[in-house]
C-alpha cells in the first residue's frame, strides 16, 4: 500500500455515501447520523491520536491515525470537498515565496 491508497479510500467512501446502504456500510450509517456525529468521530479520533502520541504507544498511534484519516475523508466527502483540496492547501502553504 502507498499514498495513492488515500485516493482509493476517498472513492470507496464516496461510493458508500452515494449508495446509502446503512445495513451494509458503517460509512453510510455514520453519514445517516449527520454532520455532528461525523464531527464527533473526527474529534474522538484526534484525541486518541494525541493520547497515543503522549504515551509513546507507536502501535496505537498508527492505528488511531488510520482511524482519523478515514473519518476525516468521510467528513470531507460528506461536505463534497475533494481530498485534492487539502493536498492543494498543504502545497500552497509550502510553496516558495515569490
Amino acid at each position: 500500500m502507498n499514498e495513492r491508497f488515500l485516493a482509493t479510500l476517498e472513492q470507496i467512501v464516496a461510493q458508500r455515501l452515494a449508495e446509502a446502504d446503512s445495513d451494509a456500510s458503517y460509512t453510510a450509517r455514520l453519514a445517516e447520523q449527520g454532520a455532528a456525529r461525523i464531527a464527533q468521530k473526527v474529534g474522538e479520533e484526534g484525541v486518541e491520536v494525541a493520547l497515543a502520541m503522549a504515551v509513546g504507544d507507536d502501535k496505537a498511534l498508527i492505528s488511531e491515525s488510520a482511524d482519523l484519516l478515514y473519518h476525516l475523508i468521510v467528513a470531507l466527502e460528506f461536505r463534497n470537498i475533494p481530498l485534492q483540496a487539502v493536498y492543494d492547501e498543504l502545497a500552497a502553504r509550502h510553496a516558495p515565496s515569490t
